[in-house]
């Protein structure tokens, strides 16, 4: 059998969650930095921001994340509830604008045991999809094939989200 290698995942995987040490988690951490590119961060809104996922399931995947660090929809505000999926709703329409895709996956993972990666910390999965984006790569080699770069994703989604 041929390996099939994803080496960028394994600074996730080793990578601290909480960058600093201490108990801001990652997004904390991005949300209160001034260097959106640096951080992939393509819009800022009051009370959340959309940032480019390091760790993509497919090209164009992104998160939408209130700045306040709260587990779970009950603990949002109506105000941040509402900015979420408008934030969202934004950054679909970009990801159609700049990527064409066919389709979208949209959901959140509330809790470890419901896939949550960094749990204490709400953030909303945003994944455009195309025919075809499932081949024996993800299935077989549990590899995804990223057509282009994040940063340079980012720069594109920056752009469409600043006209619109």
């Amino acid at each position: 059998m041929e390996a099939l290698h994803a080496p960028w995942r394994i600074e996730y995987i080793l990578g601290p969650k909480h960058p600093d040490g201490g108990d801001a988690s990652i997004f904390t951490t991005i949300a209160q930095s001034s260097d959106d590119e640096a951080n992939n961060v393509i819009a800022r809104g009051k009370t959340c921001f959309a940032v480019m996922n390091n760790f993509p399931y497919n090209g164009g995947h992104l998160l939408i994340v209130p700045y306040r660090e709260v587990p779970d929809l009950v603990d949002l505000t109506d105000d941040e509830l509402l900015e979420l999926m408008q934030l969202c709703r934004r950054c679909q329409a970009a990801l159609r604008e700049t990527m064409n895709p066919a389709g979208f996956n949209i959901g959140l993972n509330l809790g470890q045991v419901a896939g949550a990666g960094i749990k204490e910390h709400l953030h909303l999965h945003v994944v455009p999809r195309w025919e075809g984006d499932t081949n024996f790569m993800p299935a077989l080699g549990q590899t995804a094939i990223i057509p282009e770069a994040v940063t340079e994703t980012a720069a594109k989604l920056r752009a469409a989200l600043a006209q619109n």
